[in-house]
């Protein structure tokens, strides 16, 4: 098999060397994101009942929301992440347990506290009443529901909390 230069080669050459075209002419930066969760919106009956739940129990700072309607409550979930609670949901559905919002606290004890203190059931994994799962990689968790039925994981995974 021979190798021959062809006007059509050194053109294709030329295009993908003025694009970036490539692996081998220029590698990509893969630790850049094409896109990071800005928020998640959850539908509920009671907008002051959802708001109260996620600030008092959960603990989520409330935010500025821009509508200023009454129908809306935004939460801050993380650095550049909100929860965003709209009033509007004819009733409280079923859902998945596995479809679920996960949150991490510094200590799980003092979260089954605060359940404790204000009588709100949890369960594992598999659905045992007032249990906690110990996960694969030693991450202790737990489940509830919000009330809406929302299910919500709480785990104490310490990434993102000061040392």
């Amino acid at each position: 098999m021979s190798f021959l230069i062809t006007p059509l080669k050194i053109c294709l050459l030329v295009i993908m060397i003025l694009t970036g075209s490539g692996n081998q002419l220029q590698a990509q930066d893969s630790s850049k994101a094409t896109a990071i969760l800005n928020h998640q919106a959850l539908y509920v009956v009671d907008l002051k009942k959802a708001a109260d739940f996620y600030k008092n129990i959960i603990g989520l700072p409330q935010i500025e929301e821009p509508f200023k309607i009454g129908k809306h409550v935004w939460l801050k979930t993380g650095p550049h992440t909100s929860l965003h609670l709209i009033l509007g949901s004819e009733g409280k559905k079923d859902y998945y347990k596995n479809h679920h919002i996960c949150f991490s606290v510094p200590s799980l004890g003092a979260f089954i506290e605060k359940l404790r203190k204000n009588k709100i059931d949890w369960e594992d994994v598999a659905g045992k009443k007032g249990a906690v799962t110990t996960r694969p990689d030693g991450i202790k968790q737990l489940w509830l529901q919000d009330p809406d039925g929302y299910w919500l994981e709480i785990n104490n995974d310490q990434q993102g909390f000061a040392p």
